[in-house]
């Protein structure tokens, strides 16, 4: 079993910045993929972005794209999202999972592994 922690959101001005992190209670996860979803207020859970188990092969929604950025340390177990010029539709709860294996996807069928989010919100 992998627990993950999600830590780093919060409450920001529409234009700012915050950076996430995600903490795998196991190194078993530094040889999956792993990725960010989000979840809005009567909203489905949508992808956001996904990294490789070596760091590579990174995949963004295009709602996201040239704002965020996805990454990780595997030694620490850590992933990342940096997420900068923040819009009011980026508020939602934000999930950190772990793919069933090395190359993580957009489809949440492919995660096994689930935190329990943290929530972002970006306010006017």
């Amino acid at each position: 079993q992998v627990q993950l922690e999600e830590t780093g959101g919060g409450l920001v001005q529409a234009g700012g910045s915050l950076r996430l992190s995600c903490t795998a209670s196991r190194r078993t996860s530094s040889n999956n993929g792993m990725a960010w979803f989000r979840q809005a207020p009567g909203k489905e859970r949508e992808f956001v972005a996904a990294v490789g188990w070596n760091g590579g092969a990174k995949q963004y929604a295009d709602s996201v794209k040239d704002r965020f950025t996805i990454s990780r340390e595997r030694a620490k177990s850590t992933m990342y999202l940096q997420m900068n010029n923040l819009k009011l539709e980026d508020t939602a709860v934000y999930y950190c999972a772990v793919s069933r294996g090395a190359i993580a996807g957009q489809n949440m069928a492919q995660y096994n592994y689930w935190g329990q989010g943290t929530q972002v919100t970006v306010s006017s």
